[in-house]
């Protein structure tokens, strides 16, 4: 089973979010940002995680993104679903027609794997992510590297502006 970029930054970025947004809305760029995930990349998930109702936008000043629902309510199969990715550890995609049209011997085996990573990622969410002592520590260690960049960028900008 092999979950593709699009899945793992979706999750990537909805955790980045429960954590930030807890306070007030959070921009793509300041998620981008920490989580080195290309903004132009961030705004095509986003566009599929606000179809699926997982997220909403807040336009103006001070806007961005906040979750939808409690992260309590929102698993990580769901996040993984809205945008896409399919949990399916067949060569065959679940098709039975691995071997000349037809199942091959161990289709059943892949197929149960398949259930039960889709069943532990439903049981999972991203509040049970945040109570992670290790995603906490993560998440302030971007932070600082996050603002370190903009301090480098902004002395970079003042430089430029005197030049």
């Amino acid at each position: 089973m092999r979950l593709t970029s699009k899945g793992r930054y979706a999750v990537t970025a909805m955790l980045d979010l429960a954590f930030h947004s807890q306070l007030k809305p959070v921009t793509l760029i300041d998620i981008a940002a920490r989580q080195t995930i290309s903004l132009s990349y961030l705004e095509q998930l986003f566009a599929r995680l606000r179809r699926a109702n997982l997220v909403k936008g807040v336009r103006g000043p001070g806007g961005g993104y906040s979750l939808c629902s409690n992260a309590c309510d929102i698993s990580i199969a769901e996040i993984v679903a809205a945008v896409g990715e399919r949990i399916d550890a067949t060569k065959c995609g679940g098709e039975a027609n691995c071997q000349k049209h037809h199942a091959c011997l161990t289709h059943d085996l892949w197929m149960d794997l398949g259930d039960h990573i889709k069943s532990y990622l439903q049981q999972i969410t991203l509040a049970d992510l945040l109570a992670k002592g290790r995603v906490q520590e993560v998440a302030e260690r971007q932070n600082q590297e996050a603002r370190q960049v903009i301090e480098i960028r902004n002395h970079a900008d003042l430089m430029n502006d005197i030049k």
